[in-house]
C-alpha cells in the first residue's frame, strides 16, 4: 500500500494554516505572538493530560488507541464485508448520533456522490442507506426502495436500549419474520462485548454476528472502530488506510508545543477566540465530498464541549456553537452574515489542493464577457479561486478564519482529519477543565421520552411532566 511509504505519507500530510487568525493579517482583530504565547502553558498541560490518560476506558479515551489495536478486528471486518457484498443488494445501518453520522460522513467522503444511482457493475458494494431518525415517513420511504430479504441490516447500539435504534430494529425484525427470513442471516450487531439488550437478543437467537463497540469509545469518537469500519469496508473503502491516516496524524501531533502540534494549536485558537466572545465556529469545506464531515464535526464539538460544570464542580456553561456551511454553495446564503454580521465567529476552511477530477470549462458565449472569461479554466480552478477569495474577503473584513489544507481526499487523509479533530476536541476540553466525553444534557430529554411512552420506572418523571402549567391560549397565535 502506498501509505506504507514515508515519502507518500509526508506528501499526503494535512496541514494547518492559521495566518488569518493573526494580527499580521487582521490587525488589532487578530492574535499577536504575545497573545498566543499566553496559552502556551495551558496548552502544554492539556497535551499532557491527554497523553497521560490515553487508552483509559474509564475516562472514555479508548479512541486514542484505535489506530493501533484492531489488526484482528479489521481482518474479520474485511472478511465479513466481502461476504456482504456477494450476498446482499442493500446494506442499511440502523443507528443514531455518532453511530450514524460517522458512516454517513465516510460514505459521502470516499464514495461516488451518486453511488446508489450507479449500475451494480460500477458500485463496489450494495446500495447503502443509514437510518438515523424515527420519522415515520423516512422509514416508509426506505422500505419503498429496499427488499428486506435482500438487505443486510447493521444495528448499532452500545446498550441496545436506544429508543430510536431499537424502534427501527423492531420494524425490520417484523418484516424479516413475515418474509420467512431468519434474523441471523440478515442482521449484524455492533454493541457491547458482554452486556446490553443486543447481546441478550443475540444469545436468544443462537448467536447473531456481532462486533464490539469498545468500552472506552463514545459514540461520537467511534468512526474508527467497528461502528464506522464495517460500513466503510462493505462500501469498499480502504479501512486500513483510514487507520493509517489516523496513526500518522497522531505522530504529527506528538509534540507538547502548540507551535508544532496542529491539533493543539487549533484548540488554542478556538479557546482564545471563545474568550473573546466568538462563540460560533463555522466548519466550511470546499468539497461536496466533505459536506457531511461538517455534520460529524458538529456533534463532536457540540456534545463534547457544551457543559455546565467543570471537573471540580464549578458552574461554567461553556462551549462554542458549531455551524456547518458548504463552499461555494453557502457563499450565496451565509457568507454575507460572516463578513458583515457580529464579530462572534471563527471560520474553519477545509480546502483541497487537488480534486479527484478537474472538469474543463469549454469556451463559449464569446460575445458575453461575464461568461466568456470562464472558458479555458477548470471547475477545480474555479472552486479553489472561490475558496481563496472567501478567505480573503473574511480576512479583509477582520473576521477570524483558518484553513486545513488537504493534499487530496482519500482514506489516508480522511483518517488524518478525523484524528486531528478528535485530538483538537480533547485538548480543548482539557483547557476548559470539563468532562469532554460525557453528555449529561442529553439525558433529561431521554427520560422525558420514556415517561411519555409509559416505560417502567419513569412514573415520577411522568408526574413531573403532568404537573406542568396548562398552556396559556393567549400565547398561541
Amino acid at each position: 500500500m502506498a501509505y506504507k511509504t514515508r515519502d507518500w505519507r509526508n506528501s499526503m500530510r494535512v496541514t494547518l494554516d492559521y495566518n488569518n487568525m493573526t494580527d499580521t493579517f487582521l490587525g488589532d482583530k487578530g492574535f499577536s505572538e504575545r497573545d498566543l504565547n499566553k496559552y502556551a502553558s495551558k496548552a502544554a498541560a492539556a497535551f499532557q493530560y491527554v497523553k497521560d490518560n490515553r487508552g483509559k476506558d474509564e475516562l472514555y479515551m479508548g479512541w486514542t488507541e484505535l489506530p493501533y489495536n484492531q489488526k484482528e478486528i479489521v481482518a474479520d471486518i474485511l472478511a465479513t464485508a466481502k461476504t456482504v457484498r456477494k450476498k446482499f443488494q442493500y446494506f442499511v445501518v440502523l443507528g443514531i448520533g455518532g453511530s450514524a453520522l460517522g458512516p454517513i460522513m465516510a460514505f459521502n467522503a470516499l464514495c461516488h456522490l451518486h453511488y446508489n444511482d450507479l449500475p451494480k457493475s460500477k458500485r463496489k458494494g450494495p446500495k447503502f442507506y443509514v437510518e438515523d431518525n424515527v420519522d415515520p415517513v423516512r422509514m416508509r420511504d426506505l422500505l419503498d426502495v429496499i427488499e428486506p430479504e435482500k438487505t443486510c441490516f447493521n444495528v448499532v447500539s452500545k446498550s441496545g436500549a436506544t429508543s430510536e435504534t431499537m424502534t427501527q430494529y423492531l420494524i425490520i425484525l417484523d418484516l424479516l419474520k413475515k418474509a420467512g427470513v431468519n434474523v441471523k442471516d440478515n442482521v449484524i450487531f455492533t454493541t457491547d462485548a458482554a452486556k446490553g439488550n443486543l447481546k441478550k437478543i443475540s444469545d436468544e437467537c443462537g448467536g447473531i454476528k456481532s462486533y464490539v463497540l469498545p468500552d472506552g469509545v463514545g459514540g461520537r469518537f467511534s468512526q474508527l472502530c467497528p461502528v464506522g469500519l464495517l460500513p466503510a469496508a462493505v462500501l469498499g473503502i480502504d479501512i486500513n488506510g483510514l487507520l493509517a491516516g489516523a496513526a500518522y496524524m497522531d505522530s504529527v501531533c506528538r509534540y507538547p508545543s502548540m507551535r508544532k502540534n496542529p491539533a493543539l494549536m487549533s484548540a488554542v485558537l478556538q479557546i482564545a477566540a471563545m474568550e473573546q466572545g466568538k462563540n460560533v465556529g463555522v466548519m466550511m469545506p470546499y468539497s461536496d465530498n466533505l459536506k457531511f464531515l461538517a455534520d460529524w464535526y458538529c456533534q463532536l464539538w457540540a456534545e463534547s464541549l457544551g457543559k455546565n460544570v467543570t471537573l471540580d464542580g464549578t458552574p461554567c456553561n461553556v462551549g462554542q456553537t458549531p455551524v456547518k456551511a458548504l463552499g461555494a454553495t453557502d457563499q450565496h446564503s451565509q457568507v454575507q452574515l460572516y463578513t458583515e454580521g457580529p464579530f462572534d465567529k471563527v471560520v474553519t476552511f477545509l480546502s483541497l489542493k487537488k480534486y479527484a477530477c478537474e472538469m474543463p470549462i469549454p469556451h463559449g458565449c464569446e460575445s458575453i464577457p461575464d461568461v466568456a472569461f470562464l472558458g479555458g479554466h477548470t471547475m477545480e480552478e474555479l472552486i479553489q479561486a472561490e475558496n481563496a477569495a472567501t478567505a480573503y474577503a473574511l480576512t479583509k473584513a477582520g473576521r477570524m478564519n483558518y484553513t486545513l489544507w488537504i493534499p487530496e481526499l482519500n482514506a489516508f487523509t480522511l483518517g488524518q482529519l478525523l484524528f486531528l479533530f478528535e485530538l483538537q476536541t480533547a485538548y480543548a476540553g482539557a483547557m476548559l477543565n470539563i468532562n469532554t466525553f460525557n453528555q449529561p444534557g442529553v439525558e433529561e430529554g431521554k427520560k422525558a421520552t420514556f415517561a411519555l411512552l409509559g416505560k417502567a420506572g419513569y412514573a415520577e418523571k411522568k408526574k413531573e411532566l403532568d404537573s406542568l402549567p396548562e398552556k396559556n391560549p393567549k400565547c398561541i397565535i
